[in-house]
């Protein structure tokens, strides 16, 4: 089995981020002028005898920033990481490494699932996305009876 990160993306999936992109926008206060930039949280892949398991790294994000799809075979994560509230004391940072901003990300999963049953699960900065798997029906043999013609 392979999982692949958006590499060869439906034709349409620009659009849905997009859209679910705006559909986040909506659901937000304005941005502050000091929140920007891009962030790409990390996310590992897993499968069990009865799951494909998404698992993504969102610290400090609460669900009401976050929105999930599927489409194709594809999951597909938006939201956006807020950076803190600027200090009032003048500091000079040494090292930043923290993501903040908004992000999307697209995992091909080529496994079947049935995607009317996921489930996701935010929690103490986990986001989990449990995805339950469907008995593969193509490329089973079926033998087909063959009744003789009057």
């Amino acid at each position: 089995m392979t999982f692949i990160a958006s590499p060869h993306d439906p034709p349409d999936l620009a659009d849905e981020v997009r859209r679910l992109f705006e559909d986040l926008a909506r659901h937000r206060p304005e941005r502050p002028a000091f929140v920007s930039g891009e962030c790409s949280p990390t996310l590992d892949v897993l499968e069990t005898d009865q799951a494909v398991e998404v698992v993504v790294d969102l610290p400090g994000l609460g669900p009401d920033r976050l929105r999930i799809m599927i489409k194709g075979g594809v999951v597909i994560i938006v939201g956006e990481k807020e950076r803190a509230e600027p200090s009032p004391t003048p500091r000079s940072y040494h090292l930043i490494e923290r993501d903040f901003g908004r992000f999307a990300r697209a995992v091909r999963i080529d496994v079947a699932v049935d995607a009317s049953r996921a489930r996701a699960r935010l929690s103490q900065g986990e986001l989990r996305i449990v995805l339950p798997k469907i008995v593969e029906r193509r490329g089973r043999e079926i033998m087909v009876p063959v009744e003789a013609g009057a």
